[in-house]
């Protein structure tokens, strides 16, 4: 179902803030960032050798992210699978146990789609999974 990791994002209330610790003192090469979801969310990912570090930063005031880094700080939110096809993984991961989160895929880095499988079946960890 799935060919590989993609990337493990980690929610922060400013990118550019984050960029000083992750690229500037983890030595991680910025890649690309840009806004999705309508302009309410900055995807930044940085290389990680053979995965990306996904920065998430929530860009309005309504974003539940908000209230997650209020009550966590600045944390890990989820890992992400690679997939060949979003929708043959959405049909899939039902039949392993893995019911979704959402019923139709969201919008992802780079014109990618990806759904979020419920947390639940997933020893509490968030598992997202990419692809076209």
């Amino acid at each position: 179902m799935f060919t590989g990791l993609d990337h493990v994002a980690i929610v922060v209330p400013d990118t550019d803030e984050a960029l000083k610790t992750f690229r500037d003192k983890l030595g991680l090469t910025l890649l690309y960032s840009e806004v999705v979801n309508n302009g309410t969310t900055r995807l930044t990912h940085l290389d990680a050798g053979n995965t990306h570090v996904q920065l998430v930063e929530p860009l309005t005031p309504e974003s539940p992210l908000h209230a997650q880094i209020a009550e966590r700080g600045i944390h890990l939110h989820h890992i992400c699978f690679k997939a060949e096809n979003v929708d043959d993984a959405m049909a899939e991961a039902p039949t392993h146990g893995l019911p979704l989160a959402q019923a139709k895929p969201h919008q992802g880095t780079q014109g990618k789609r990806a759904f979020f499988i419920d947390a639940a079946a997933t020893e509490g960890v968030r598992v997202e999974v990419t692809g076209k």
